[in-house]
């Protein structure tokens, strides 16, 4: 710790705990602890920690070629654009790095577009309060959390925010200036909060009658972490940019913006690019993982049937702690467990039993384990909470 205080920026609150090796849903720190990963690096490790399927491919790679520039065709980008593009509503990948990269894309997209297509003072995008879109400066502007941006005012122009989940307010904001909506499907750094099973839907509808695009952000929703490979499949709705990073390289950093035929064609050449966006190791631990997710359907499957246990599971534990747990909330392995307290001490002590969970808003349990985890598991977790919360009567 001495050292890491020493040479890193104090810009995480971290846990003491070191990590140094993982398989499947178990991490081990560097004095030999277990634990069980209910947190997944963040929605990052749908397939569990190094998945042999990514880990084959990954040093299959590393021998063959590391890096070529976007100069260039690069054979497993294309092989991953084609998987994503089969498999979803869109007809055009863009690769990066990062959900926030994936973002910036998207808003550089949709601006260009509506100048191509409309009128130069079309430049505004509405996003929801509570959502997080990333940390460079367009995706901190959109993301609708002003204690983000404490400190780091004057936001860029050209972002506007109304409440989730509400369309008479999204309606009463669009003007002349505006190009684009930005959502998640499912809010996750704000709480896990899941829209009405209309309003999407009506937000889709709303864009169509203003001549809008629809930009879904599923950096955290998207590779299967609802029981879906995307979210916006259990709306019955097709946006029309989307955004993807976290579980999309099962684990290796990677992000990708994908968007439709008309929207994809304001990106010419030297329009936007990236150094690494794509590069052969990234796209290839990312192909590795979506023939996962695709193959057979199991890990969705699973997804969707230990997504209902854990929400049972947690269920009950509201039953029995009704004075403590306010709401839960989620979808497939996305899931959040509101309570009347901050949940930072029920998170270490949830480590100190060997189970990795996460608070998000300060009083939000959130869980995100690997898609692949099992009933005996969740049930050990319920069992821990179970105990702690019996401390907290």
């Amino acid at each position: 710790m001495t050292e890491a205080n020493k040479y890193l920026m104090n810009t995480y609150k971290r846990s003491h705990i070191v990590l140094r090796k993982g398989r499947g849903m178990k991490v081990w720190d560097a004095d030999g602890k277990e634990y069980l990963d209910f947190v997944g690096g963040v929605a990052v490790n749908c397939l569990g920690h190094c998945h042999p399927k990514v880990v084959i491919a990954l040093q299959k790679q590393a021998q063959r070629l590391l890096h070529v520039s976007n100069l260039f065709y690069i054979e497993p980008q294309i092989k991953l654009a084609k998987l994503l593009v089969e498999n979803s509503c869109a007809d055009k990948a863009f690769f990066c790095n990062s959900g926030t990269e994936a973002v910036e894309a998207a808003i550089k997209l949709a601006r260009k577009y509506a100048k191509d297509h409309t009128t130069p003072d079309r430049y505004e995008i509405i996003t929801a309060e509570g959502s997080f879109h990333g940390r460079t400066f367009a995706a901190l502007s959109a993301t609708g959390q002003e204690k983000l941006h404490k400190g780091f005012e004057p936001m860029l122009p050209g972002f506007k925010h109304v409440p989730f989940n509400d369309i008479d307010a999204l309606k009463n904001a669009v003007t002349k200036h505006t190009c684009a909506v930005m959502l998640e499907p499912i809010q996750g750094e704000g709480g896990v909060k899941v829209p009405e099973k209309n309003y999407l839907k009506q937000v889709r509808q709303l864009c169509d009658e203003r001549g809008l695009l629809l930009i879904l952000d599923e950096v955290q929703t998207g590779m299967g972490r609802t029981g879906k490979l995307f979210a916006y499949e259990h709306f019955d709705i097709e946006p029309d940019i989307i955004c993807l990073a976290k579980g999309l390289g099962g684990g290796v950093a990677i992000g990708a913006m994908l968007a439709k035929d008309k929207v994809a064609a304001s990106f010419q050449q030297g329009a936007h690019g990236s150094t690494f966006g794509g590069n052969p190791l990234a796209t290839t631990a990312a192909v590795a993982t979506v023939e996962a997710l695709l193959e057979d359907g199991f890990i969705m499957d699973n997804c969707r049937r230990m997504g209902d246990y854990l929400m049972a599971g947690l269920g009950k534990l509201k039953e029995d702690f009704p004075s403590l747990i306010v709401e839960i909330r989620g979808s497939g392995l996305l899931i959040g467990m509101e309570i009347t307290k901050n949940c930072a001490s029920i998170v270490d002590m949830c480590a100190e039993r060997g189970f990795l969970i996460n608070c998000t808003c300060g009083n939000v349990l959130r869980f995100m384990p690997p898609l692949i985890v099992a009933a005996k598991e969740i049930d050990s977790l319920i069992d821990v909470l179970d105990d702690i919360f019996g401390t907290m009567q």
